[in-house]
């Protein structure tokens, strides 16, 4: 276990160790208590994406997908899928990432990925992003993230 808490983007080991499913409850609990410290001019503050998240959307992409219960795909030491879910990575435009729904060959992945990513876009939107689904390369769908305008 490390000393820091980091969100599973999709692209580390496995994660499967003891506890941590509390690491990812407070550390979203904490994210949810920066939202209502720094957003005191939106209605409901806890729904609009702080600065901070703004700055390292990734980890705060990853970190309410984790908190969704969303499962994070995995990769081993050579770079190969071992697990099937989903994969946050940073967009091809400024403030946007991507979410993608991967795993290792024959796992079915790419006949779930839109119900899946559908899934994932409306559990970021309730937390104040924008999930648009798209169709890229090899026709796999993946979303583009952005924080909502006029939060």
């Amino acid at each position: 276990m490390t000393d820091v808490f980091e969100p599973a983007d999709g692209d580390g080991s496995l994660v499967a160790e003891a506890g941590r499913a509390a690491e990812v409850r407070t550390a979203f609990e904490g994210l949810l208590q920066i939202r209502r410290v720094t957003n005191t001019a939106a209605a409901d503050p806890a729904a609009v994406p702080a600065p901070w998240e703004l700055n390292r959307m990734v980890r705060a992409v990853s970190l309410a997908l984790e908190a969704a219960g969303f499962a994070p795909s995995a990769v081993d030491a050579e770079g190969a899928r071992t697990a099937t879910g989903y994969r946050v990575r940073p967009g091809e435009r400024p403030a946007t990432v991507y979410v993608e729904w991967l795993g290792p060959p024959g796992s079915g992945a790419q006949q779930t990925e839109e119900a899946e990513l559908t899934a994932c876009a409306a559990a970021l939107g309730r937390l104040g992003w924008e999930a648009l689904l798209y169709r890229g390369p090899r026709r796999r769908r993946f979303l583009e993230v952005e924080a909502l305008r006029g939060g």
